[in-house]
């Protein structure tokens, strides 16, 4: 029997290098799903819905909001954004381990919510090399890039929330470690209470008991 997927939570530091370890993670396993969240934006050029998020209007998400049909949201100033249970349930249902890519916040609001969601948080080796990859991305100036560093000692004191800490030294080592980490869950005792049932009956039938 499949054995269902389990929910990720990943986060990090702005810069860390995050997306692009999901992105690569997604390419090289298929067993992986990203979480698509809605929103009441409107779409940008290129982004297709159901793709980059589920576009719906601020009365559809009110709706959803009120019918608990989402695992976490926030409101901004002119747009909301929330991870939808059903893609998620669908997913998790096909065998699919759903990582959803969040802020802390909404990282420990889902962990509330459901105890057994795994938490990673994505740190660089040093502070000084998530300064050099903020400056050498070349997308934002220096005022920005000082605003991110004093946020990211904001994010510090929640680390201790997560279960797990992911250092990207390098891409295809983080990618590794993720993909191995996750994996290693399906292998706890609570996740396989039935094939240790089963094991038991197996045993007692061979013993003649």
């Amino acid at each position: 029997m499949k054995q269902k997927g389990i929910m990720v939570v990943v986060s990090g530091f702005s810069g860390v290098g995050k997306g692009t370890i999901m992105k690569e993670l997604m390419e090289k396993y298929d067993n992986y799903a990203f979480s698509v969240s809605a929103t009441t934006r409107s779409p940008r050029n290129g982004e297709v819905d159901g793709r980059e998020y589920f576009f719906i209007t601020d009365e559809k998400f009110d709706e959803m909001v009120q019918e608990d049909r989402f695992i976490e949201y926030a409101r901004y100033v002119k747009h909301s954004y929330g991870t939808p249970k059903s893609y998620v349930e669908e997913k998790m249902a096909e065998g699919k381990d759903v990582i959803l890519e969040i802020e802390t916040q909404g990282a420990l609001n889902v962990k509330r919510k459901y105890p057994d969601t795994l938490l990673v948080y994505v740190i660089p080796p040093s502070a000084k090399e998530l300064k050099r990859r903020l400056t050498e991305r070349g997308t934002e100036n220096v005022e920005v890039i000082e605003a991110r560093l004093k946020r990211a000692v904001e994010e510090a004191d929640e680390i201790g929330s997560y279960d797990y800490v992911l250092v990207n030294d390098t891409v295809p080592e983080a990618v590794e470690r993720l993909h191995s980490l996750i994996q290693s869950q399906h292998l706890l005792t609570v996740k396989n209470r039935e094939e240790i049932a089963r094991m038991k009956e197996e045993l007692i039938a061979l013993s003649g008991k």
